[in-house]
């Protein structure tokens, strides 16, 4: 099953993002101090490289024959010293362009306000953001969308034909329930949530940061707070998808995990590692796990280094993204800005995980799988799972995320890593006998093969029969009624 949503293009984006942001005229005013400072033989050299590049742009625009417009030129020596550092993470932005990439951060964005997935060929609805346009209009979860503006979805690159400006209108065929239904729907600014918080029957808290926005940290205290007044016992930090945002939202939410601590240390070109302290937090005072993958990245690995370094968390997913750079917005004397890499940042333990990532505790690749795996060394335990394709529930609380499955007559084909992580359990692969070999919390070995139909692939992800798993693993139970299924143990 291809997922994506209208978070995509954010996370694309934002992703493996860190800023420092220092106001623009004081930064200047120390470069042009250091010029002013420095020795005549300098300060002669940067007049004649300033003259050597006058020089030229002036020769260029008057006799070049091409007739090149000054504005391109001096853009174009601006990109090319920026290629010349081989730096993904220093651009320059226009004012709207830096505009842009600042509603990117605090994920504002103009649209319909829907999450969608692709699957046997269909373009589904997952979710419709509250007080969205798509909402307004009676879209909902469950729709397939089969046309858009005219033109028949064929796959999942259709859906950009729902972007576009705002206060215009996009025309969405729809099927429900077998009955074909036609919205029309205009676009307009929406404001995506930062942070999203639950708390399980069982009082385990769980809180999703999307993304370091300016005020992200406001609303990590708030939700933060009503978890506690709830009586959690454990939380469960999901940082999943998170590209990374604003250092200082890092450090504010920090705080509410470590009393007294080092959040990171950064390098600048002097090479001096300095320690960022925290010394004006408070402990959180239950257990922790937080989730990553392959994009949180930035700040996300900020905080999942801090806190996992300063012994407050446990880690649980796949590898994160591994940027461990810091960049500045500096404003310019145009109105543009240049996004500037300044600083090197190590983990608390001085780990430097540039280009490679903080691997987890505990590495989970299924994001179902992982959920589970968390609530479980959170201190969940008996453990009921409930979903289908575009749903999921643990403990009774839903959350983003669906519990697909495969169903073939009478057999039903689950995610072989969320049946094992509902066993406590390792998997892994016997190539030569087409086998998965599962073995659970308790050491205790089974495999289940391809050749006797135990095991299908689809979409890069192995499943197994459900009924063959539960015949190795009585204590597992499930229930199939209406497309839902339901797995829990004791």
């Amino acid at each position: 099953m291809t997922k994506f949503s209208i978070r995509n293009a954010i996370i694309s984006t934002t992703l493996t993002l860190s800023l420092l942001l220092l106001p623009g005229a004081a930064f200047a005013a120390d470069s042009q101090q250091t010029t002013t400072t420095g020795t005549a033989e300098a300060t002669q050299a940067s007049a004649s490289d300033t003259q050597l590049i006058q020089e030229v742009l002036d020769y260029i625009s008057k006799y070049n024959v091409s007739g090149v417009k000054k504005d391109e030129l001096i853009r174009a020596a601006i990109e090319g010293m920026i290629y010349q550092l081989d730096d993904p993470y220093t651009s320059y932005f226009t004012a709207d362009e830096l505009k842009q990439f600042q509603d990117s951060i605090n994920q504002d964005y103009v649209g319909i306000g829907v999450t969608l997935y692709f699957e046997n060929n269909k373009l589904y609805v997952d979710s419709v953001i509250s007080g969205s346009p798509a909402e307004k209009s009676g879209i909902k979860a469950g729709d397939i969308i089969t046309g858009i503006d005219g033109v028949t979805v064929t796959g999942p690159e259709t859906a950009g034909g729902l972007a576009g400006e705002e206060n215009t209108s996009v025309k969405l065929t729809v099927q429900r329930g077998g009955i074909t239904k036609l919205f029309t729907v205009t676009r307009a600014e929406i404001y995506l949530p930062t942070v999203n918080a639950a708390i399980s029957h069982s009082k385990i808290g769980y809180i999703q940061l999307t993304s370091f926005a300016d005020n992200a940290d406001e609303d990590f205290a708030d939700a933060l707070s009503k978890l506690q007044a709830s009586g959690m016992k454990s939380l469960v930090l999901d940082l999943r998808d998170n590209g990374g945002g604003y250092i200082d939202t890092a450090n504010n939410i920090a705080k509410h995990f470590i009393d007294k601590g080092i959040l990171m240390y950064t390098q600048d070109q002097s090479g001096l590692l300095v320690p960022q302290v925290i010394s004006d937090g408070v402990k959180i005072g239950v257990p922790v796990v937080i989730l990553t993958n392959e994009n949180s990245a930035s700040a996300s690995e900020i905080l999942t280094g801090a806190l996992r370094d300063n012994h407050v968390a446990t880690t649980v997913g796949t590898t994160t993204y591994g940027k461990a750079r810091i960049q500045n917005v500096i404003s310019l004397s145009n109105g543009d800005a240049l996004k500037l890499t300044t600083e090197k940042y190590l983990t608390p333990s001085k780990e430097d995980f540039n280009k490679i990532g903080l691997k987890p505790d505990f590495e989970v690749k299924n994001s179902t799988a992982q959920l589970i795996t968390a609530f479980s060394l959170a201190g969940l335990k008996n453990i009921k799972v409930s979903g289908d394709s575009h749903s999921l529930s643990v403990d009774g609380e839903s959350f983003n995320g669906v519990l697909d499955m495969i169903k073939k007559g009478n057999s039903i084909y689950v995610p072989s890593r969320v049946l094992t992580s509902l066993v406590q359990g390792e998997i892994a692969w016997n190539a030569k006998d087409k086998k998965i070999i599962v073995t659970d919390g308790a050491g205790r070995r089974n495999g289940f093969t391809v050749a006797s139909n135990q095991v299908v692939f689809q979409h890069e992800e192995s499943y197994i029969e459900i009924h063959a798993f539960v015949k190795q693993y009585p204590s597992l139970k499930w229930s199939y009624s209406q497309n839902k299924l339901t797995l829990s143990t004791p």
